[in-house]
């Protein structure tokens, strides 16, 4: 079993810690790649145009000078600094022992800046998302996809089933294979109609992420079976309140694990 998440905008910048270490990070043979990545970033990120660049306000001004010092910022593990609504739904914390080991081993973070991350990776404050056009790097999500194929595929070749949470960029930064794929769709029914819904869609994955990582992979063993798991998570028994539909893919589509919330349905909210 495999889970592909987004990073969060909203972070909790590390206080101490030692600094970033490139060659403990997944796939470190990646490093290159990361070195660049970081070197151009501060590089942007120490320019006046700074926040244009980066699509951001002055208000996260913080966020923009963390980029300049990456190397000399204290690192703290990823579940850790991702504070954004998905990841306050997969409520890493709570999680008993066993399942926050899966969810060291078994989810990956896609990122404008690292390419791809584990929680357990310890990481500096940043900001860079994977839709911006660096100098020397055009749209990032274009220039990680070839980087990140290789290794990737070879990662994924003996996990089993993958579960993809990921949407816009972070999904172009991978292709993950199709046959054993199912991406995570988030549905609302208003006024009796199903309709796509992003303001729950977050929070939804990241519950998604949390139950299947408590299930393990003894049970989540094919797509069928995680989207049982996910079903009697949202059943008259269940924790949740949705239903879900799993839509087979075809060719090189992958499947849909289709979650549905009732008209009245409502969470909270964040990045």
């Amino acid at each position: 079993m495999l889970i592909l998440l987004p990073p969060s905008e909203g972070k909790t910048a590390p206080r101490s810690g030692a600094p970033l270490d490139l060659a403990s990070l997944v796939l470190p043979t990646l490093a290159g790649e990361r070195t660049t990545a970081m070197g151009i970033l501060a590089a942007v990120s120490s320019a006046p145009d700074a926040a244009e660049v980066l699509g951001v306000g002055e208000t996260v001004r913080s966020d923009i000078d963390a980029n300049v010092v990456l190397m000399e910022s204290p690192a703290a593990p990823a579940h850790q600094v991702f504070t954004g609504v998905l990841y306050d739904a997969l409520d890493y914390a709570s999680l008993p022992e066993t399942a926050r080991r899966r969810a060291r081993e078994k989810v990956l973070v896609f990122s404008g800046l690292f390419g791809v991350l584990s929680l357990g990776d310890h990481i500096p404050n940043h900001r860079l998302s994977v839709t911006r056009t660096l100098p020397g790097l055009g749209r990032l999500s274009s220039w990680w996809k070839p980087r990140l194929t290789p290794p990737l595929d070879a990662h994924s070749e003996h996990t089993g089933v993958i579960i993809d949470g990921r949407s816009g960029g972070y999904a172009a930064q991978w292709k993950a294979p199709a046959a054993i794929t199912a991406t995570v769709d988030v549905f609302q029914i208003r006024n009796g109609e199903r309709k796509v819904v992003s303001h729950f869609a977050k929070y939804t994955r990241g519950l998604v992420a949390r139950e299947l990582l408590l299930a393990g992979p003894r049970v989540v063993k094919s797509l069928e079976s995680a989207a049982e798991v996910i079903a009697a998570a949202g059943s008259a028994e269940g924790t949740h309140d949705w239903s879900v539909d799993l839509v087979p893919g075809t060719g090189t589509k992958p499947s849909s694990l289709q979650i549905t919330l009732p008209d009245e349905h409502t969470t909270v909210g964040g990045t």
